[in-house]
């Protein structure tokens, strides 16, 4: 028996790729992860961690396009898009300002709204039933306005599909706010309260869903770099990794924001850009927020817990540039500050980068590649990579191992860009 060779070979451990190994592997398959770090050390690690089918609406609507171009003036602005050229994210912006209709708005939030539910329903017995440690919470997601009219743009633009979609909403009167969560400043005039969102902990969730992973049999190779695909009649033959080389009957492509770059060496070129985010990790501070909050004028998502305090957010268009920011960092800082009365922790534990893999469209790519046979994707979860998680790995394992999708997935097909 060929000790490389596996029923079904993961590309990526982050959250999603985790998860499908979690998936697969509860169903029969044999599984081995090539991670090229450790484990979630990618945008699993620093983001907020949490779950939000609230955040089912995309960001392309008519009038975003001209707020982008307008965000190259500003290095601190909530979306940034380096104004550096660089073909291939031209391209990516040119397909994106294409989706910047409201057919196109209706039918990503539908297609992120019914993987985003699912993905919600599973979680609390994921947790429960394989007792992963990451601090989950259902107390909700907290939407906080101190303009009018940044509230207003959100009940038609967020609360109004939401309610479409069947996703409570509760609008809040300033008052009602205030006395909700008395670690906000005063100075509140609404809020747009998600009773089933939830929270957890994301690098603890991916180090407990890669713990589950081998405790169930499967594999995982860290420090696995990959560098080379080997292909023969239409099919992935094997991997070539810093690590060694690996066979799957099937290949699993859960690379994230790494994806359009492995894809080159395929010959694939998927529709997708790295969005960069930021995060501040704290130790708790005394007057912590009881729920997850979104300051909306100032794009900053605050998340507690047991274990600490984190501010997270921005979306920055920069390609591939590495390393911290430290406009968007104190950008965070000034959000928070403007919104909190202790908008840091006693000690600054973290401070995070990393690429969201944002698809032209804003819906994930899932399913089996047009291209070569034994390829599935499971990528460009954007912001959503933690909330998408359990529902992406349970459809993938469905559609390897035969089994019927408890979602459609028609609208996260491959076949649509022709990749």
């Amino acid at each position: 028996m060929d000790a490389s060779r596996s029923d079904v070979l993961i590309l990526g451990g982050g959250v999603v790729g985790l998860a499908c190994a979690y998936y697969l592997r509860k169903s029969g398959a044999t599984v081995r992860v090539l991670e090229q770090g450790t484990p979630g050390c990618g945008s699993s690690h620093g983001n907020c961690g949490t779950i939000t089918p609230s955040h089912a609406p995309p960001l392309a609507m008519p009038g975003m396009l001209g707020v982008a171009l307008r965000s190259m003036l500003r290095a601190d602005a909530p979306l940034y898009i380096n104004p550096r050229f660089d073909g291939r994210r031209l391209r990516w912006l040119l397909g994106f300002a294409r989706h910047c209709n409201w057919r196109d708005f209706e039918q990503a939030a539908q297609a992120r709204s019914a993987i985003l539910q699912h993905s919600r329903a599973l979680l609390p017995g994921l947790v429960r039933d394989e007792g992963l440690d990451c601090e989950f919470g259902e107390g909700g997601v907290l939407y906080v306005y101190r303009t009018d009219r940044a509230l207003q743009a959100d009940e038609h633009h967020h609360a109004q599909v939401l309610d479409r979609l069947g996703v409570e909403v509760q609008r809040l009167h300033g008052d009602e706010v205030e006395a909700m969560e008395p670690a906000l400043k005063p100075g509140v005039v609404g809020g747009l309260f998600h009773p089933g969102d939830a929270r957890l902990r994301p690098d603890r969730y991916a180090a407990e869903l890669a713990r589950r992973v081998v405790e169930l049999g499967g594999s995982i190779e860290t420090a696995a770099r990959i560098d080379h695909f080997g292909t023969q009649d239409g099919r992935i033959d094997h991997v070539r990794t810093t690590r060694g080389v690996f066979r799957g009957d099937r290949v699993v492509m859960a690379l994230g924001a790494w994806s359009p770059l492995m894809g080159k060496l395929l010959g694939l070129h998927l529709p997708m850009q790295p969005g960069k985010g930021y995060s501040l990790t704290y130790t708790r501070p005394t007057l912590a927020p009881r729920h997850a909050l979104v300051l909306r004028e100032a794009s900053v998502c605050v998340t507690t817990w047991d274990s600490g305090f984190r501010l997270g957010s921005t979306m920055e268009f920069s390609g591939y540039a590495e390393g911290l920011n430290r406009t968007r960092l104190d950008a965070l800082r000034r959000g928070a500050a403007d919104g909190l009365y202790q908008p840091e922790g006693p000690q600054l534990l973290e401070e995070w980068w990393g690429w969201r893999p944002m698809s032209v469209d804003e819906v994930p790519i899932i399913g089996p590649s047009t291209r070569w046979s034994n390829l599935t994707y499971a990528t460009a979860h954007g912001m959503l990579g933690v909330s998408m998680s359990a529902a992406t790995g349970e459809l993938v394992a469905s559609q390897l191992r035969g089994g019927t999708p408890m979602i459609d997935p028609a609208p996260y097909a491959p076949a649509r860009f022709g990749v």
